[in-house]
């Protein structure tokens, strides 16, 4: 009996593994890097335009791409029926490689017949990135109130769409995004509390060491009654964190994170080793840094 099931089980078909691999910073050499980290960590309700490159659109067909921050119950990928294709930067499931993951989400919904479901493997190995699939530039993002932009009239009646759809249009915070500084956003967390977060583009030891500077020379705040709350550290950047006082809008906050701006950019072009007061400075930073994956 055993040597039977023994047989059995050799000549069964063995499932193929799949190496997951790991990118510190799978956006890196796109145009707008910053920007698809603060989506993707930072914003809750925006969506993008997107474009496929010429051989992809000779191999599956031209069919609209849209990135959004979520789609409903945190797919990877959606298709409506106009032919329309939504990505998720915001999913549930992923690999170490979140450039590859987007890749194959698109490459999977082009598979799909409109309105059908898209089947997205959780870990898809090697093959072709974001880079390969898009014409990179510049992303034109628009900030929403609500997650509506993602139905057509079909999808707005399926039960469980609306339900998704309600629950995330009560998770959302008001966002701002500010243009004092490239992927910089404001937010009111609570009636009494913001944050200003703006995803720096140097890279990260250039950029840490800029904030040390800073730090040691008392210029870290946008203004009285903020507070440095800290950094994350995102896809290889790192993402400075204010905490700002509740009241007011976003456009209050543009003139101080313009001053900010300029005195990070002024203190980048020091190269010399940090002084002893930065060195201590930057030591508190790291011990106050959180890294998102």
């Amino acid at each position: 009996m055993s040597k039977r099931r023994n047989q059995r089980q050799s000549s069964a078909p063995k499932r193929e593994k799949v190496r997951d691999i790991f990118v510190a910073r799978p956006f890196e050499g796109m145009a707008d890097e910053p920007e698809w980290i603060a989506l993707r960590e930072l914003v809750p309700a925006a969506s993008a335009p997107l474009t496929l490159k010429p051989e992809i659109i000779e191999e599956y067909g031209d069919r609209p791409i849209t990135l959004s921050t979520v789609l409903p119950m945190a797919w990877p990928a959606m298709t409506r029926q106009d032919g329309r294709v939504f990505i998720g930067l915001q999913r549930h499931v992923q690999s170490g490689d979140v450039s590859r993951d987007l890749a194959v989400a698109i490459l999977s919904a082009l598979r799909t017949e409109p309105g059908d479901t898209v089947s997205v493997p959780a870990l898809p190995g090697e093959g072709p990135r974001l880079q390969d699939v898009l014409v990179d530039g510049p992303l034109e993002i628009t900030m929403h109130d609500g997650f509506e932009y993602w139905l057509d009239a079909e999808q707005a009646e399926d039960p469980n769409v609306k339900a998704s759809l309600e629950r995330a249009n009560a998770s959302i915070y008001p966002t701002v995004r500010l243009q004092s500084a490239h992927a910089a956003y404001w937010c009111r967390v609570a009636p009494d509390k913001g944050h200003v977060r703006w995803v720096l583009p140097e890279a990260e030891d250039k950029a840490l060491d800029a904030l040390a500077r800073l730090s040691a020379s008392g210029d870290l705040l946008l203004g009285e009654n903020t507070k440095f709350a800290g950094m994350f550290r995102a896809h290889g950047l790192l993402v400075p964190v204010w905490d700002i006082p509740g009241e007011g809008e976003g456009a209050d906050w543009e003139a101080p994170l313009a001053d900010f701006a300029k005195r990070y950019a002024d203190i980048l072009a020091e190269t010399g080793p940090l002084d002893p007061d930065a060195r201590r400075a930057k030591q508190g930073l790291i011990g106050r840094q959180l890294t998102l994956r």
